[in-house]
């Protein structure tokens, strides 16, 4: 019949009692037990039960700190005692405490995930296994939460990056749209005033005229300086024409300020998806052109894209120098780091490959489905 002791006095800190299950068919078998236990240093509570039936219902009703158990039990075995503790409660250490078990038997449940076994002959070894069990267990819990702590931390951080991305772009959508309406209409305007300034000035008043000139000329570089800042800063083919159109006109850009050959090869049915999909790949394009520009060393560019399955799928091959795995792997490279965080931030992958010689092919791969509800303004 089950039976249960009180904690026992020791001279340890307090509330450090310790919930410890048997599960033992013979009763002075297991006064032996808390005997042996009592010479540790550790309060403790044990509940004994000596079938299949209390063991479940005890580990259903409260789980412990500790299992110890019998191998041979008349209604259940040391395997089929030991497979439901792991389903039950798999982190709380399991100990066999057994008369007889042979060297086989021990090193199979310790295979199955026992934590350790301790012959009844030699009870002497039990306070040992039970502190080292119970330590090992601390620990590991205390793994367990800093890894918890570290995937909440992670994902408030994701969480935190994705907004500030969303800010940033919003930013710049406001920051181009301001640059190129309002100063890029100012500096119109100015011109016009300028122009009909000029065409009143006398004919014979040369040097005047030479001057309003050079200054609607300096008016003008202005003006297509203003209109590529605010390019630069948003495309506005990426927001009326799509992701396709943005690509080729960015690589168009590069092919003419850098003169890299850069083609752009489409097999897609759909030519837009939502802004934060076509956001993340034009600037994944970007950054992936800066690097070629950097180091790549390359004459040739050639970038697909293409739908697989659920997918949207951007590569980018040069034929440059091509990528080392120290240069992939560099925790250093802002520019990688980036290109894997706005693929991350929608759930997608980026893979990068390189051949010495032969160059770098980039492939970064999002979900259709992916992006925020909110779309940018």
């Amino acid at each position: 019949m089950p039976s249960k002791w009180k904690p026992m006095e020791t001279a340890v800190r307090a509330n450090a009692e310790i919930d410890i299950l048997l599960l033992e068919d013979s009763e002075r078998d297991a006064d032996l037990m808390v005997h042996a236990l009592r010479r540790g240093v550790t309060e403790f509570k044990m509940d004994r039960v000596d079938n299949k039936r209390a063991f479940i219902h005890r580990l259903d009703h409260r789980v412990p700190d500790l299992i110890l158990s019998d191998f041979s039990l008349p209604t259940i075995d040391g395997y089929t005692a030991l497979a439901i503790a792991q389903k039950k409660c798999p982190d709380v250490p399991f100990i066999f405490v057994s008369g007889t078990l042979g060297e086989e038997t021990a090193i199979e449940t310790l295979k199955r995930g026992a934590t350790d076994y301790v012959l009844k002959h030699r009870l002497g070894r039990l306070v040992p296994s039970v502190e080292r069990a119970l330590r090992e267990a601390k620990e590991r819990a205390a793994r367990r939460r800093a890894q918890e702590q570290l995937r909440r931390s992670n994902k408030h951080l994701r969480t935190l990056s994705v907004h500030l991305q969303h800010v940033r772009e919003a930013e710049q959508i406001r920051i181009a749209r301001e640059v190129h309406d309002e100063l890029g209409q100012s500096l119109t305007g100015l011109k016009l005033q300028l122009t009909w300034l000029a065409s009143r000035l006398p004919k014979r008043a040369k040097l005047l005229q030479d001057k309003a000139r050079s200054m609607a000329a300096s008016i003008d570089e202005t003006i297509h300086t203003v209109r590529r800042i605010a390019t630069e800063l948003r495309p506005g083919v990426l927001d009326t024409a799509g992701l396709l159109a943005a690509l080729e006109w960015q690589a168009g850009q590069f092919q003419a300020q850098t003169g890299i050959v850069c083609e752009v090869k489409a097999e897609v049915k759909k030519k837009r998806w939502n802004q934060d999909l076509n956001t993340a790949f034009f600037r994944i394009f970007q950054e992936a052109l800066t690097n070629v520009i950097r180091h790549a060393r390359a004459t040739k560019v050639e970038v697909r894209l293409a739908e697989a399955g659920r997918q949207v799928v951007l590569e980018v091959k040069d034929n440059g120098r091509g990528i080392s795995d120290a240069e992939i792997h560099n925790t250093k490279s802002i520019g990688l780091l980036g290109i894997r965080e706005r693929a991350g931030l929608l759930g997608g992958t980026v893979r990068i490959e390189g051949q010495p010689g032969k160059g770098t092919t980039l492939t970064a791969r999002i979900a259709k489905s992916s992006g925020s509800r909110t779309r940018l303004h």
